[in-house]
């Protein structure tokens, strides 16, 4: 049998860790788990089960990305929450929590530089506008939006300084197109989504973001309708979800977005899709715990999926790797 050093000219080499970034192809013996690993790539996406929350809840709000994710408020049964945690890519540490507890939590930003507004207080149906920053370690209030709001979970556009809100619910308006920016300090009031809607997901930055998904009456319920902003103006996409859906995750941006979990006519969801910026694609990789009110960060071919309701309240957590992403794999003899 030909060896490995008469194929390629050279040995395997031995390390008691992986390599920290190890080339597409390179192959290595870990001395410490005994194992053969190498580098491929992905050919299809795929969900992995990483550690769980602290703190199980629902309708709960994210940020960042799969190695410095943010996991904000929510509910706890019939219990409202501001807790915070952060993802290191591995574990959840719990941080300093919010002001004001609420669930439906907007949340945009990064794990040193979030934003949390809107939400729903306890009692249930009371909606806010309080609006706060995270530095990282404590929330600060800032300006409240112009409309207060719930069920916006799941979307995550902007950043701290530069933001957006899109839609959402209050018992005062109904289900909302309202949309405002947020400029590190104050909200103002821009154009409208076209599809007013809650409970749906959306990503991106102020002058680029896409909303998909949603619960919204005006359509005749669960929506797979996509709408895109360019910083002034909402226009619908004419490619939506393959299938309608409220309470979803999402992550990435206006070229390459990923969907997944949810509500659907039949009940909770695993589901998952990908947009190029054309059309979405139904994957047939599902989350390995289906669920919805859940939140999501990250981009397409490395997303993070935590919390929701499945229906108890769930502090899953799992990581995306999507297709032509690279993998260290473990060799096995055939």
């Amino acid at each position: 049998m030909a060896e490995y050093i008469n194929i390629r000219g050279q040995s395997i080499e031995v390390v008691a860790s992986d390599p920290a970034n190890p080339t597409v192809g390179q192959i290595w013996y870990n001395s410490t788990s005994n194992t053969l690993k190498a580098n491929n790539v992905t050919t299809a996406g795929a969900w992995a089960s990483g550690n769980n929350l602290n703190t199980s809840r629902r309708l709960i709000g994210g940020a960042g990305t799969q190695t410095a994710g943010l996991a904000v408020a929510g509910l706890i049964s019939t219990t409202v929450t501001g807790a915070t945690e952060e993802y290191d890519g591995n574990s959840w540490t719990s941080s300093n929590s919010l002001n004001t507890p609420r669930w439906g939590v907007i949340v945009c930003g990064t794990q040193t530089a979030g934003l949390g507004s809107a939400g729903t207080l306890w009692p249930p149906g009371v909606s806010s506008n309080a609006t706060e920053e995270y530095d990282g370690n404590s929330w600060t209030s800032s300006n409240p939006l112009n409309s207060a709001r719930t069920y916006g979970g799941g979307t995550h556009m902007g950043t701290q300084t530069a933001a957006l809100a899109a839609g959402g619910y209050s018992p005062a308006l109904g289900y909302m197109s309202q949309t405002e920016e947020y400029d590190g300090n104050s909200w103002t009031s821009s154009n409208p989504l076209n599809t007013a809607r809650a409970q749906h997901a959306g990503t991106g930055i102020q002058t680029a973001s896409i909303c998909f998904g949603g619960d919204a009456p005006s359509v005749g319920g669960k929506t797979a309708v996509t709408e895109l902003y360019d910083g002034t103006s909402w226009t619908t996409s004419p490619a939506s979800l393959n299938t309608a859906v409220s309470d979803l995750g999402g992550a990435g941006n206006t070229s390459a977005a990923l969907a997944f979990g949810g509500n659907v006519s039949t009940g909770i969801t695993g589901a998952t899709e990908e947009y190029d910026g054309i059309s979405w694609a139904s994957s047939p990789a599902s989350l390995n715990t289906a669920r919805d009110s859940l939140a999501g960060c990250g981009t397409q071919t490395a997303g993070l999926a935590f919390g929701g309701s499945s229906p108890s309240p769930s502090a899953a957590t799992e990581e995306w790797t999507g297709a032509g992403s690279p993998l260290t794999v473990t060799i096995t003899a055939s």
